[in-house]
């Protein structure tokens, strides 16, 4: 059975263009990396647990943030090495500077038996499309091309109905 994840891609509108909020990994791995690395905040979800749900938790866990709504669902992606995300986009208007992630424990260096703490995510920042589809990993960047194609900028809603908080999977 592959793995599971779920998602918030938040966007906004600024002086007519379309910006995304991506968030970059805080593991030591990835600390000189840029390029292909930055993400959607996303984690996996508990067995039976509801996908928007487990969405929102994920996003405030590695964030710090909350958002209201409406829930927009976005075709789900399966990444190269199996896991399948489910993804939503939300109108917001998020600080970066105010990132507050959940730290986690690794062993760092590898093998050394020394367990170190660092944050879920290090990092974020809002881009303009064309510069996220730079940043983020490429298995989400079919999650950019779906916003883009949903969501005109003239109107900032698209054709899309808001997804119900209450929806056990936000498929539609």
């Amino acid at each position: 059975m592959s793995r599971l994840s779920a998602g918030l891609l938040v966007y906004r509108v600024i002086e007519g263009a379309l910006e995304v909020f991506l968030v970059h990994p805080g593991r030591p791995f990835w600390a000189g990396k840029d390029q292909g690395t930055w993400s959607i905040p996303k984690g996996e979800c508990f067995p039976g647990e509801d996908l928007l749900n487990a969405a929102r938790r994920e996003f405030q866990e590695e964030t710090g943030f909350t958002v209201a709504g409406p829930f927009l669902p976005l075709p789900p992606r399966r990444q190269k090495r199996g896991k399948l995300i489910h993804a939503w986009a939300v109108p917001g208007d998020l600080d970066p500077d105010n990132l507050v992630s959940n730290p986690f424990p690794l062993e760092w260096p590898p093998r050394s038996g020394r367990m170190q703490v660092f944050p879920e995510v290090d990092r974020a920042g809002w881009f303009s499309v064309d510069a996220a589809r730079e940043k983020i990993v490429p298995g989400q960047r079919g999650f950019l091309e779906e916003l883009e194609t949903i969501l005109p900028q003239s109107t900032g809603t698209g054709g899309l109905r808001p997804q119900d908080p209450g929806d056990e999977h936000g498929s539609g």
